[in-house]
């Protein structure tokens, strides 16, 4: 290490403490991984533990020519939150947020208090924190139950479970980022007075909540959620997807920024929680049946249901295998106590992953989760021995007992499916089914690792009105997969499609994914849906512009979407083809 990056750490332990920058590269390993994709080097892993910290941090590291790599949680699933490789034209520094958690409450006394997130807040947080005045988040299952960050899934337009309310999405944020000249420019868009200090100074203001109502604006149409979502995803007949994330409407400074600024807080709305749901879970042999439904459901009520899952039928069994003690750290102890079983996984990589005689960590959760119980009701259990497609349909309020009565009828008419009202228990246990499919592939690749070469993990968002949502692959490409996983955001026709190779496959992994794409392509489909680019897919043009835009020497995160890793955006062409077409 060259003198240069020695005064320039030393100077980072001045700001933060020598506690918090790691440089030794086991202990910044699990911050440099991925948590399915991505690994490379870093100078050094940083974690601040305020928003002034933060902002100084940045500043250090864009006066020394360092990337800056912004990160929570880092439960990205596409390589996003961490290095691609050691092909960067300058050092990394990753900017780890999650000692800056606070969320402060405002419009208390209107009928639609907001939330400011700061950098490292969780979902699990705010969703704690809401319900103490019945209200909830943008996202109260999936991506919040292994900790994931409330400015990460605006960062990445993050979907999520609830058909009401759209991507994650705001327009009132507060971040830095780094102009055409060079120069470190703070920009407060929260719509809250912070005066007219210096950054630092703003800051600190905002930490300390040295403001109150009066200072609380909301700019005229400056929105704070995806409000208009509800009016997209009922057009059925829509030829073109209701969400993805390359969607120009959704590219706003902090949403969709994907790391290429340095985000402080961002602004949210909330809502309200319904008095009463009802969860639905049906069974059918005929992708049809669930098309009617999906129709009937989002054209025919007075409201939009609040979640429609899907689960095909290896999906749901390899749930059952593969994401057993997942399945049951939830069951049993709740999602608060779930990043803590992979902090033990991380540990135990970290210790002891470089011995090649010692099995992996997925290897001894899998035999502990093997050794478990099946905790699933019965109901549940036998709706799988008779059917290959599940839909879990919740409803609230007025619209149960229509749901009740329209299925009742439907099913009267239709002997390929059946459903049950599930009792609170089963509709919990349901429900944790769905969110164990999203871990399971990637266990189930490395208990099967004799038997496939790679996995392949797509997101991708089908027409509004794609009736054929569960038509196969082609032969040609099936004939080189061992798994085929499906599983999604039904009614909004998001779908997380999940793959192994075969090991005996003349093709690359690779290869493989981009017949599989090219396929989805021809469908008039748009990927990724909500998990982003990430280092896994190309950015397309409306995604580079903004990219560009925000960020025009490529400081911050470069090399997602496939794009330039160099300063000022050089060009190098990546390994594929893709950028002559």
């Amino acid at each position: 290490m060259s003198e240069t990056y020695k005064d320039f750490l030393k100077k980072l332990t001045e700001v933060v403490g020598d506690k918090y920058v790691l440089t030794d590269p086991a202990a910044t390993k699990r911050y440099r991984t991925g948590f399915f994709f991505g690994l490379g080097d870093a100078l050094a892993v940083v974690r601040p533990g305020s928003l002034v910290e933060y902002y100084k941090v940045v500043k250090l590291c864009v006066e020394n020519n360092i990337i800056v790599l912004n990160q929570a949680q880092n439960t990205g699933v596409t390589g996003g939150s961490t290095p691609w490789g050691n092909d960067y034209d300058r050092p990394i520094v990753i900017i780890n947020t999650l000692r800056i958690d606070d969320i402060e409450i405002i419009r208390k006394d209107t009928d639609e208090p907001q939330a400011v997130c700061f950098a490292g807040s969780t979902l699990f947080k705010l969703e704690e924190k809401l319900a103490k005045i019945g209200r909830e988040p943008h996202s109260v299952i999936g991506s919040s139950c292994i900790g994931a960050s409330v400015v990460g899934g605006i960062c990445n337009n993050s979907g999520g479970t609830l058909v009401q309310r759209g991507p994650a999405y705001t327009e009132l944020a507060c971040y830095a980022r780094v102009n055409d000249q060079g120069e470190l420019e703070f920009i407060n868009n929260l719509g809250i007075d912070l005066g007219d200090g210096s950054p630092e100074e703003q800051l600190a203001r905002l930490e300390k909540g040295d403001f109150d109502e009066k200072d609380v604006h909301n700019p005229e149409g400056k929105l704070a959620s995806s409000r208009d979502y509800k009016d997209k995803v009922v057009l059925v007949d829509a030829d073109t997807p209701s969400r993805y994330n390359s969607d120009p409407e959704r590219l706003k400074e902090a949403s969709g920024s994907a790391g290429h600024l340095a985000v402080f807080a961002v602004r949210v709305d909330t809502f309200a929680k319904p008095k009463r749901q009802q969860l639905f879970f049906i069974g059918t042999n005929s992708p049809e049946d669930l098309n009617d439904i999906r129709r009937t459901v989002l054209t025919k009520f007075d409201g939009l249901p609040m979640q429609g899952e899907y689960m095909g039928a290896s999906s749901f069994d390899d749930a059952v295998r593969f994401g057993k003690d997942v399945f049951w750290v939830l069951d049993k102890f709740g999602t608060k106590h779930l990043p803590r079983l992979y902090s033990l996984k991380d540990f135990y990589d970290r210790k002891f992953g470089r011995f090649s005689f010692l099995p992996s960590s997925e290897t001894i959760m899998q035999f502990y989760a093997d050794c478990l119980p099946n905790l699933l009701p019965a109901r549940i259990l036998d709706f799988r021995r008779k059917y290959q497609h599940f839909l879990i349909l919740t409803t609230t309020d007025d619209l149960i007992d229509k749901t009740d009565s329209y299925l009742k009828e439907y099913f009267d008419k239709h002997d390929t499916g059946s459903y049950f009202a599930a009792t609170p228990k089963e509709a919990k246990k349901a429900l944790l089914l769905r969110f164990s499919v999203g871990g399971s592939l990637a266990r189930s690749m490395h208990v099967l690792k004799n038997e496939t070469k790679g996995m392949i993990a797509l997101d991708i968002a089908l027409r509004r009105n794609d009736d054929q949502w569960a038509e196969p692959l082609p032969a040609e490409i099936l004939e080189h997969l061992t798994h085929v996983n499906s599983c999604g955001h039904f009614l909004c026709h998001v779908f997380h499609l999940d793959y192994l190779v075969k090991k005996d496959s003349p093709y690359s992994v690779e290869e493989i994914k981009e017949k599989i794409l090219a396929f989805y392509r021809d469908k008039g489909a748009q990927y990724p849906a909500e998990h982003n680019v990430g280092h896994l897919y190309h950015a397309q043009p409306a995604l580079e512009k903004h990219y560009r835009e925000l960020d025009p020497t490529n400081q911050f995160n470069p090399g997602v979407g496939k794009l330039s890793k160099f300063k000022y955006w050089s060009d190098v062409p990546c390994s594929c083809d893709h950028h002559k077409k």
